[in-house]
């Protein structure tokens, strides 16, 4: 059996840093996979080193949901960044609601966490939904809401 191929990024992390205001350990994009104005696909390599799985939970590791809606936001930000005007020395992308979250099997360390965003309405405000996956199969999903604001607004 041949090993599959390393995913090619279109976005590497130099790039996600500079457009997302987050920090490990609280960056939870390792890298974009796909890009264009309809979707974004990232990755999030789970870690068991990773600083949550010390409490969540001892001998049964799994990922916080919460950090998986999260990892969603993140991935929506950089597809949002993309549609409008934004620059990401003045702007940041801000969670602003979340519905229809929906969690099926739990992420542990050592799974590759795909995101998937794809924008349902687009604007100031953006509706976007999002899945996550592991091995193909959706582990979690949500709608949710962003908007950019101006860093200086954050205080």
């Amino acid at each position: 059996m041949d090993p599959q191929p390393p995913q090619a990024s279109v976005m590497k992390l130099e790039r996600i840093l500079e457009l997302l205001p987050h920090r490990y350990p609280f960056l939870l994009i390792d890298r974009v996979l796909e890009l264009d104005d309809d979707k974004v696909v990232a990755l999030k390599n789970v870690s068991f080193n990773e600083p949550y799985f010390q409490g969540h939970f001892p001998g049964n590791p799994v990922m916080p949901g919460v950090l998986q809606i999260e990892a969603m936001a993140q991935a929506g930000g950089i597809l949002a960044s993309r549609t409008i005007q934004f620059d990401p020395v003045t702007h940041v992308m801000v969670f602003m609601a979340i519905d229809q979250v929906k969690f099926r099997k739990a992420v542990v360390p050592g799974d590759q966490l795909v995101i998937e965003v794809i924008p349902l309405r687009k604007g100031k405000i953006f509706k976007m939904k999002g899945e996550c996956k592991v091995n193909g199969a959706v582990v979690s999903s949500a709608e949710f809401l962003a908007g950019m604001t101006e860093r200086s607004k954050l205080g």
